[in-house]
């Protein structure tokens, strides 16, 4: 018996840990709904992966409000990234049925299902290893922000954050960077092609253009006349 009465505070004080993990995330998103991110998990790591190479490196990253970022942009990202952004609850079990078979089909990952909301969870919060814990960590923080915040806020937030080469992240940072201008006046091309390294940005930030790179921008053009901008 006494054994048993131990394994339950056990188990009840890891509930309790769990619950209050929870709540602390639950608080970072409510905050983030009216404030914006100075600084995510993910860029946290990256900052000091560079340091590691050079002491007194720094990000590229400037915050811009979302009325400042190209229409373009946000059709580009939206298209190449989670068609269906304006219509999943954060979530879109389509996408991860359609990418698991072609994964299977291919016999490696060869695409992913991952959302906006889910991308932008993964990069506030969390590492970026690949585990079960980690993603069900990842599902419930998608669904606490897609409760609390609008569709604008995430795509607000995500182009705010989202890497887009070695130190660069955000929309502003990205345009600046790649074409010398402001995102909010990045045209279709120019979106487009930026949507097109988000897969994997820190080589094809590198790489810049080559017979993939533009074809997917070519691809992410004539879809994102049919992405809906919330």
């Amino acid at each position: 018996m006494r054994a048993l009465r131990w394994m339950l505070r056990a188990a009840l004080l890891a509930l309790t840990v769990l619950l209050l993990i929870q709540l602390w995330y639950f608080a970072w998103v409510a905050w983030w709904k009216w404030n914006n991110p100075g600084e995510t998990s993910f860029m946290t790591r990256e900052l000091a992966s560079l340091r590691e190479k050079k002491p007194g490196a720094e990000l590229k990253h400037r915050w811009i409000d979302y009325e400042r970022i190209s229409n373009q942009l946000k059709r580009a990202v939206i298209a190449s990234e989670d068609a269906n952004f304006t219509e999943h609850e954060g979530v879109d079990w389509q996408a991860i049925e359609k990418a698991y078979k072609e994964n299977v089909r291919k016999g490696k990952t060869a695409r992913g299902g991952s959302t906006i909301t889910q991308q932008l969870a993964k990069n506030l919060f969390l590492s970026s290893e690949r585990s079960y814990w980690r993603k069900a960590q990842e599902l419930v923080i998608t669904y606490m922000i897609e409760a609390l915040w609008d569709k604008r806020r995430i795509l607000e937030v995500y182009l705010n954050v989202v890497e887009w080469g070695d130190g660069v992240f955000g929309a502003e940072a990205a345009a600046r960077r790649y074409f010398g201008i402001g995102a909010a006046q990045l045209n279709a091309e120019q979106s487009a092609r930026l949507a097109a390294y988000l897969p994997n940005p820190k080589r094809y930030g590198r790489i810049r253009s080559g017979p993939y790179l533009d074809r997917r921008t070519a691809a992410i053009q004539r879809f994102m006349l049919d992405a809906p901008v919330p």
